[in-house]
Formats: C-alpha cells, sequence, structure tokens
C-alpha cells in the first residue's frame, strides 16, 4: 500500500488557460515508479496529466522523493538509485518539455563523510543534470498535527555544526542545498546562511507558513510570524525563495471543503496576501515558481495553478515576470535552454 496516496478525484470542468505561450520552468515536482511503495507517479502521468494540459512548460526540476533506492549495499549508494531512474525515465527529448532538465537529490548530510560519497556518485550518475540535495528538517512541537512524509526529523537540525559539515560538501562540488522547514525555523535558516554565505540555499514552499490551527485567525498568527521571519532571511542574499508548495492540506486553506475544486482565480484571492509578502521580501529575480505536483494536486489541477501565478504576477513587468517564471530558475538551477 503505498505511503502518498495521490488525487484520484474529478477535477472540474476544464480551466481556460492563461497566457499559453509564457514561458514556465516548474522548479520543484516528484516522480515515482509504477509500484513504489510510496506512491506510483511516473514520468508520463506527469507529462500526460500535468505538464501538456495548455502552459508552456519548457522545462523542469526533479525534487528528491525517495524514489527507486537501492535496496542493501553501500549505504552512501542507496540514494544513487533516485538519481538514477530519474535519467533513465526522463530523457531530453527535442520539441519536448525538458522533463528533469536538472534534479536535485538526498544525501545523509549529517554524517559528511557518507554524504561525500552520495554527492560524488550522485553527480556521475546524473550526466551534468545533477545539482544538489534536499535536506528538509521540517519539525513543530505540535508535529503529530501536521501531514509529513515518510522521514522524520529531531529539532535545530540546521544548527547542528555536523550538520554544517555535510553543507560543506555541497559547497566543495558547486552544489545548492533545497530546503523545507516549517516557518518557525527560519531564524534556524537564516543564521544557517549567515554561517555559510557561499552556500546555495534554496527555501522549499513559501518558507512553510503551516499551521496546525486552520481558522482564519490561526492562519493569521502564523502568516503574522511568518513575515518577519521571511523578510530576515531575504537579507540572506545566498537564498532564494520558491513560491508555490500551498497545496498541502497543513497550510490550512480548506481545499477539500470547498464546493468545486478551486480555479486558478480562487487561488490567487486565497494567496495574494502570502505572494505580495514573498515577492517584495525576495523580489522577482530571487523568486523560483514551483507546482509541488503530485502532492498539491490534492488542493488543485496544474492548470489551476498556473493560472493563479499568472493572475498574482500581472502587475510586474515583462522582466519581472520572465525572471518569476523561467530565468531565475535558469540561474540557479544552471539550465541551458534554447
Amino acid at each position: 500500500m503505498a505511503i502518498f496516496k495521490l488525487f484520484d478525484g474529478d477535477e472540474g470542468p476544464p480551466e481556460e488557460i492563461l497566457e499559453p505561450d509564457l514561458p514556465i520552468v516548474d522548479t520543484h515536482h516528484h516522480l515515482w515508479p509504477v509500484g513504489s511503495p510510496i506512491a506510483s507517479f511516473p514520468m508520463e502521468d506527469f507529462l500526460n496529466q500535468d505538464v501538456l494540459t495548455g502552459h508552456n512548460i519548457v522545462a523542469t526540476v526533479f525534487a528528491e522523493c525517495m524514489a527507486a533506492y537501492h535496496e542493501g549495499g553501500d549505504e552512501a549508494l542507496r540514494p544513487v538509485g533516485e538519481t538514477e531512474f530519474v535519467m533513465s525515465s526522463c530523457p531530453l527529448v527535442p520539441g519536448r518539455p525538458q522533463i528533469a532538465a536538472a534534479m536535485f537529490g538526498w544525501a545523509e548530510l549529517r554524517k559528511p563523510e557518507i554524504a561525500a560519497r552520495t554527492l560524488d556518485a550522485h553527480l556521475e550518475a546524473g550526466q551534468g543534470r545533477f545539482r544538489g540535495t534536499r535536506y528538509n528538517v521540517y519539525w513543530h512541537e505540535q508535529q503529530e498535527r501536521f501531514t509529513t512524509g515518510p522521514r522524520t526529523f529531531p529539532p535545530r537540525v540546521l544548527l547542528d555544526p555536523t550538520f554544517r559539515q555535510g553543507l560543506k560538501e555541497l559547497q566543495k562540488r558547486d552544489l545548492s542545498y533545497d530546503v523545507w522547514l516549517y516557518s518557525e525555523q527560519l531564524p534556524e535558516l537564516a543564521e544557517t546562511a549567515d554561517a555559510l554565505p557561499d552556500l546555495r540555499i534554496i527555501l522549499c514552499h513559501m518558507g512553510g507558513p503551516v499551521t496546525a490551527d486552520h481558522t482564519p485567525e490561526g492562519r493569521k498568527q502564523v502568516f503574522d510570524r511568518w513575515r518577519v521571519s521571511l523578510a530576515e532571511v531575504a537579507k540572506r542574499p545566498n537564498v532564494v525563495l520558491k513560491v508555490g508548495g500551498m497545496g498541502m492540506a497543513h497550510f490550512g486553506f480548506g481545499y477539500d471543503t470547498m464546493p468545486h475544486r478551486p480555479t486558478g482565480a480562487d487561488l490567487a484571492e486565497m494567496w495574494k496576501p502570502y505572494f505580495d509578502v514573498a515577492l517584495e521580501a525576495f523580489g522577482p529575480d530571487r523568486c523560483l515558481a514551483e507546482s509541488n505536483f503530485p502532492p498539491d494536486k490534492h488542493g488543485y489541477s496544474y492548470p489551476a495553478f498556473w493560472n493563479a501565478l499568472k493572475i498574482l504576477s500581472r502587475d510586474y513587468s515583462a522582466d519581472e515576470r520572465a525572471s518569476l517564471f523561467k530565468e531565475t530558475a535558469c540561474r540557479v538551477y544552471r539550465l541551458e535552454l534554447d
């Protein structure tokens, strides 16, 4: 039985695609091979169900998700099975969206010597497409009230000197660090960015303004603290922010209680305060658009998500929107696209 259940409901009537020619790099999505104990979501499903539904997705970045690990054997090499899976299932075909044009995987950064061997093996297997790791550190004092993935993390991992030695292994190889945490942990991320100013840090999912209290009052309390902490993190020039990832239940928007699947306009209305804070703090040249599919598919459709970002960014200049939807991603993940 899969750990992670994919959305299998009715998407509702098709949504009109806004600005269908605008080039987009989706900087965060997952894939799992058919029969995976976590989920089944191969490249063909992502391509046909989501990517090819009307928006101009020119390339994507694969995000680690414990897919296709090797079983047994050398501990350092087990996560490299994921990179091998992506490389074998996502060939870069001319004339088609470049699925997994870049990717980031897993390494046990709390064991720096093992992580060093893992990273070298990822780089070899990735054949020029491997860009870094994601090591999530999400922790909350009410952790049991949040929906989380198959990994669990202790508190204050970012402040652990051994973990920071692991991060230095990324620096040595000019690799980036993607991180998913909760907004209460943002001060720890600011400290880490100060301690490692040459490390490229990519903050996922809006910096995690999640709440155990899904009432408007509960969301506002978290929002007010998140806004202050996010602005503080943004002062660190080595940190960039992924805009998206708010389809998961613990963001508290209650998509499943709505009378219909939310449209792009619905999402834009809900997300506007968050989008405005994020873009004011980081600016479009330090923001990357991410779908976080298929996890966010529970909340809304792929066309609705990109329509929402297009609505939210309408008042920005053409150059600023190009940065948000494509150019920042190309710079941060070192993509060379036609």
